[in-house]
């Protein structure tokens, strides 16, 4: 027979724990880089972009399509290793919580 206040209860468990770790997201921050260093990204793991800081070399007009480009691929980079961050805690999260399979898969997306 399934527990049913049992499950009630991990739900309202899981619902604390979630919020609690929402919170947290807005404090862990990720550096995203791109071109050997040149342009740099920092963002939370709620995906605030935080800071960009641009090599004084990237600077000119004529490397205006470089620094774009390079913008672009640091954001893409600071987004994914957010993304991890948010999964790395979404499992630490929901892997003690004994939810049946599949369904914590649910939370980390």
């Amino acid at each position: 027979m399934v527990d049913i206040f049992g499950m009630m209860k991990q739900a309202q468990q899981l619902q604390s724990k979630m919020q609690e770790m929402q919170d947290q997201l807005a404090s862990v921050e990720v550096e995203g880089v791109s071109g050997g260093g040149l342009v740099t990204v920092r963002m939370t793991a709620k995906m605030d972009v935080k800071g960009i800081k641009i090599d004084p070399s990237l600077m000119k007009a004529e490397e205006r399509e470089v620094l774009e480009d390079l913008l672009v691929t640091a954001l893409g980079d600071a987004r994914r290793k957010a993304e991890t961050a948010v999964q790395d805690k979404m499992q630490s999260l929901t892997g003690g919580l004994g939810l049946p399979p599949g369904l914590s898969g649910l939370f980390g997306q």
